[in-house]
């Protein structure tokens, strides 16, 4: 092997990353500079991909965790030609496709979006998980790698914590992830915030710990290769590395490992930036420049590669040949297409809570896609999840031939794994806890709306009809944070999310239906703790009815000429019905009901059809166990919400909606006095 060309190509990338923050005059260049041996050796020498496939399902896998190091991965990829010199040099700038932080765009190798710290190397062990549960379907054959990249922030994020112990629980041997180790963070260097042993802290969670010197290609190598040949545990290896490595002062002196290297261009610290092209053999005046030796060395890198994926392509082939029905099954999961499925055919009870009608769903799915992997963060038997796992197993080391993942109790790191395996492909992830815990899920919620991913979120226990658990598990402000989310476009111009709060059990069943049908965004379903009445249907069967949900809102009770369109969703719909009961007999006032379970998606109807439903020109009453911004835009400014404003108080459910005024007497009460001052 000859170093002197390693040697050469990390210092290629160590100048491109310095060129690029330099110009732009924003980024992080020192972590880079530091992690380009690693980076060098990983991706000439280990990684499986075909540069003329990159969607190839069959690749191996590159996570970034450290998302302020983009230009490591925008100069590797560069050098093997998925990023042009002029990418390159306009790196963070408008219109570029070499963001501040990296977006996932596989076709140029970067396989998820990342800069909160923590969530990336998470999501690469939901692709690990991903890869495992389609390899003991498939065949052993499919034994790609998923490598993550680490740094101190992201190991001292909470979510590692989860994160760790998942992997090491679950023994993800095709899971290697390397730990840029290099003493220093953006405002301190490390010792001032921790002292923790962190490969005595995998160690315990049962992974494989290699510490080496990151800078020396042959420690790399060797690291790698026992990484590799892991039949166990997934493998940590801490490079010890240097921040800047490569820079030098104005004198010729070295300028390396200092704090101010990380977060900013080099040439606003005490280290030269000309001097600095030159110590590592670039062109002071052409810095974005591939090395002429690298350029070659990198062709014939990529031929190699290409006869490599060749290899392995034929490997596959013969196996599909000998395997046809496996075969399509997997051409199956990997298109992301759906079996024939029958909602209708789901039976429920009379009055079922929306959680336990989802436990009916999730059986009936468990048995008809083959495909699903759903988590509870330790709740399954309560946010009623366990209805998939009675027709399924647990995930477990050395068997991954069920389809549920015991999370334990960690619901952010849960729902970052999901996005993971969403984002390896083949598999549909579901994740589930209380919707007041969604609240410790929001940041992998919104990378899932970011990167535009299919995750099937489940909340339930939606309402202060939790009751004695009182105040903490009592949702109140959460769905309409949530709904924020319906009114926040993605890059693709779409609703980045979709959250359904289903009326009754025929409702859930649609919601159901609508989220797997989804697989351009997230989708949430926000499901109740207590029974709830089914609602009548006026012609026809309640799942035929319940059909028109899949517009976002319709009226599950209907007059000519309404005298009031009373509004909501989930189980205060019911109440509504209570309430409409009362006004009609008491004041023979004629009554039209919507049901919007979801807003976002009622919104993309046309006009005439938002007000068929919810008229322009009509007093219009909203209900909604949450805040009444929930409804406020649906009911508009003459029309009125009651809603909460406080928090809930611990007492039984019954007593707190009659306390909150959620009865239907009360509520009669409350239209009464909105219509008289109209």
């Amino acid at each position: 092997m000859d170093k002197e060309i390693n040697l050469q190509s990390a210092d290629n990338i160590r100048a491109l990353a310095v060129a690029m923050v330099e110009k732009a005059k924003s980024g992080h260049p020192g972590g880079p500079m530091g992690g380009a041996d690693f980076m060098h050796i990983l991706y000439t020498e280990f990684f499986n991909y075909d540069p003329t496939d990159m969607q190839w399902p069959f690749r191996d896998r590159f996570f970034m965790d450290a998302g302020h190091l983009s230009t490591l991965m925008y100069a590797q990829y560069y050098l093997l030609g998925n990023y042009e010199k002029e990418d390159v040099a306009n790196f963070r700038q408008w219109g570029s496709i070499t963001p501040g932080h990296p977006e996932v765009n596989v076709a140029r190798g970067i396989e998820n979006t990342s800069g909160p710290l923590g969530q990336g190397h998470t999501m690469g062990i939901g692709a690990a998980v991903a890869a495992k549960f389609l390899q003991a379907r498939f065949g052993d054959w499919m034994n790609h790698k998923i490598y993550g990249f680490i740094s101190d922030g992201g190991v001292q994020e909470e979510i590692s914590q989860g994160a760790g112990r998942i992997a090491g629980h679950l023994g993800l041997n095709n899971f290697i992830m390397f730990y840029d180790s290099n003493d220093v963070q953006l405002s301190t260097m490390t010792d001032e915030v921790t002292t923790e042993d962190t490969a005595m802290k995998y160690e315990a969670w049962g992974w494989n710990v290699i510490t080496i010197d990151g800078h020396d290609h042959d420690e790399i190598r060797k690291a790698l290769t026992d990484a590799n040949n892991e039949t166990e545990r997934p493998t940590l290896i801490i490079g010890k590395t240097i921040m800047g490595k490569g820079c030098v002062a104005a004198d010729g002196s070295m300028f390396e490992g200092y704090c101010e290297l990380h977060g900013q261009p080099i040439g606003n610290t005490g280290a030269d930036y000309e001097k600095t092209l030159i110590n590592l053999g670039a062109d002071s005046n052409e810095p974005f420049e591939i090395y002429p030796e690298v350029r070659e060395f990198y062709q014939g890198v990529l031929a190699q590669k290409q006869v490599n994926a060749s290899a392995k392509k034929a490997e596959i082939d013969t196996w599909r040949k000998a395997n046809e029905v496996l075969s399509n099954k997997l051409d199956t999961f990997l298109s992301g297409k759906l079996p024939e499925l029958d909602f209708e055919s789901i039976g429920h009870k009379e009055g079922l809570a929306s959680r336990v009608a989802s436990s009916n769903v999730l059986a009936y799915l468990a048995e008809n896609v083959e495909n699903m992997i759903v988590s509870s963060a330790d709740l399954s038997n309560s946010d009623k999840t366990d209805g998939f796992l009675k027709k399924s197993k647990a995930l477990k080391k050395d068997d991954f031939s069920g389809g549920f993942l015991q999370a334990g109790v960690a619901e952010l790191t849960m729902a970052s794994m999901a996005n993971g395996i969403a984002l390896h492909g083949g598999v549909i992830p579901v994740v589930a806890t209380f919707f007041v815990f969604s609240d410790y899920m929001k940041p992998a919620i919104r990378l899932s709306c970011i990167q535009e991913l299919p995750v099937k979120f489940v909340w339930t226990h939606d309402a202060f009809r939790v009751g004695e658990d009182g105040p903490t598990h009592q949702p109140v402000e959460q769905e309409a944070q949530i709904r924020l989310l319906e009114k926040l476009k993605n890059h693709s111009g779409d609703q980045s999310f979709v959250a359904l709060r289903p009326a009754d059990s025929s409702e859930t069943s649609v919601a159901w239906e609508m989220a797997m049908e989804n697989t351009k965004t997230p989708t949430g379903l926000i499901l109740s703790r207590q029974g709830i009445k089914d609602l009548p249907a006026e012609s026809g069967t309640r799942f035929s009815v319940a059909l028109q949900a899949k517009k976002g809102g319709y009226l599950v009770k209907e007059v000519s000429n309404p005298d009031i369109v009373l509004v909501a969703n989930g189980s205060e719909v019911s109440t509504l019905l209570d309430a409409a009961i009362l006004l009609e007999q008491e004041k023979n006032l004629k009554i039209n009901i919507a049901s919007i379970p979801s807003e976002g998606v009622f919104r993309q109807q046309s006009k005439s059809y938002q007000t068929s439903i919810i008229p322009a020109d009509k007093p219009i009453f909203g209900l909604t166990a949450g805040l009444p911004v929930n409804l406020e835009s649906l009911v508009g400014p003459n029309g009125k919400v009651f809603g909460l404003d406080h928090f809930g108080y611990s007492a039984p459910a019954k007593v707190l909606d009659d306390k909150f005024g959620f009865t239907g007497e009360k509520v009669y009460s409350e239209v009464l006095e909105f219509l008289k001052g109209e």
